[in-house]
């Protein structure tokens, strides 16, 4: 090796940089309840407007290096998106009401179709997030999204979950290696080893969790069983017991699989995100602590019900930042000179980007 290959990198190179987020929930508070206010008086149509400003809102506090992150959207055109489905809707269930072969024909063209709005949908996204006044782009084509979003959910559904991390590579592929920041790209390959290891202690919790409503069923039944040989010894009480019972099983089978999804979510994240490189030799990392992250999911939904929605803007903002805090990036080199750089490229690639990026159709 060369005395170039062998030397190590500079100081400020050899540390992540970590994403931050500056917002708090009263902030968010007071630009959620209006979008809430302005939706139902809307009925719904303001939906489109209250996306943007709370992306704007969530994106102007993602913060890298001092400089967060912007995004350029317009409600009219995730509304124009939103009604062309909504269109599409009507005329489908009519045509399924009063042509019911010409209802099927028209929801399988769309099918063909659904891997074009899933790229449409991802490129727009991109497009429309900047960060120091440099546009993201994706390039990602039909059939990479059919792969990834179509054929790898099948595979994992028809496998009973066994082949899910091959769809999530595929996912994180697709989405990594087509994506742009500027004229730079971002890569990824993340292994599959890590990803099944990841899957089997989520498949783990789910085997738990249906021991758990094994248990509950079997003594359900045994209960039943004998209810039926002394009919007389049956009372509310029990009635309202076997009830109780169930709905606690059931409960407990559905809280398994959560837990596991997000065990599971966490765990992908972070292997993909660690497997990414950006302009060929800047790494990317995302430490989620699963066990941290699950806890943060599921007590912000317990605090989200518990007080009618109401604490809904805390629980999110609670998320951004944390996911926010374990994501990073280590700059090869001066980081300075870097991002000069690549606005000084970018400020050209992103101008063509700025007057009509396209409709969102919400995939």
């Amino acid at each position: 090796m060369s005395a170039i290959e062998t030397a190590p990198l500079p100081r400020e190179s050899q540390n992540f940089q970590r994403l931050s987020f500056t917002g708090t929930a009263s902030e968010y508070f007071g630009i959620w309840i209006v979008n809430i206010l302005l939706t139902i008086v809307t009925l719904g149509i303001y939906s489109a407007w209250a996306k943007v400003r709370r992306n704007r809102y969530f994106y102007g506090n993602t913060v890298l290096l001092g400089r967060a992150f912007e995004y350029h959207a317009k409600g009219k055109q995730i509304f124009i998106g939103r009604l062309i489905v909504f269109a599409y809707l009507i005329v489908y269930n009519i045509l399924l009401t009063a042509f019911p072969i010409a209802g099927i024909a028209l929801a399988v063209v769309v099918l063909f179709f659904f891997p074009w709005l899933i790229m449409r949908g991802l490129r727009f996204g991109a497009r429309v997030t900047s960060y120091r006044n440099v546009r993201f782009d994706f390039t990602g084509k039909m059939g990479g999204a059919f792969v990834a979003f179509m054929a790898g959910p099948v595979l994992a559904f028809l496998s009973l979950g066994i082949l899910a991390p091959l769809a999530s590579r595929w996912m994180y592929r697709y989405m990594g290696n087509n994506l742009r920041y500027g004229s730079r790209a971002f890569a990824t390959d993340p292994r599959l080893a890590p990803i099944y290891q990841t899957w089997l202690f989520s498949a783990l919790i789910i085997v738990l969790g249906m021991l758990i409503v094994g248990v509950a069923v079997l003594a359900n039944v045994s209960v039943i069983v004998a209810l039926i040989d002394n009919p007389d010894v049956v009372s509310p009480e029990m009635n309202a017991s076997l009830f109780l019972l169930g709905v606690v099983s059931y409960l407990a089978a559905l809280l398994s699989f959560g837990i596991a999804a997000l065990f599971y979510r966490a765990g992908v994240r972070n292997i993909a995100w660690s497997s990414t490189v950006f302009d060929g030799r800047h790494m990317l990392k995302s430490d989620l602590s699963r066990s941290r992250y699950v806890w943060i999911a599921v007590s912000n939904v317990i605090v989200t019900v518990l007080t009618f929605g109401l604490m809904r803007p805390w629980a999110a903002v609670r998320s951004a930042r944390y996911v926010n805090e374990h994501t990073a990036i280590r700059f090869d080199g001066d980081v300075g000179e870097i991002l000069a750089a690549v606005e000084q490229e970018g400020t050209a690639v992103g101008a063509e980007f700025m007057e009509f990026e396209g409709f969102d159709f919400g995939f």
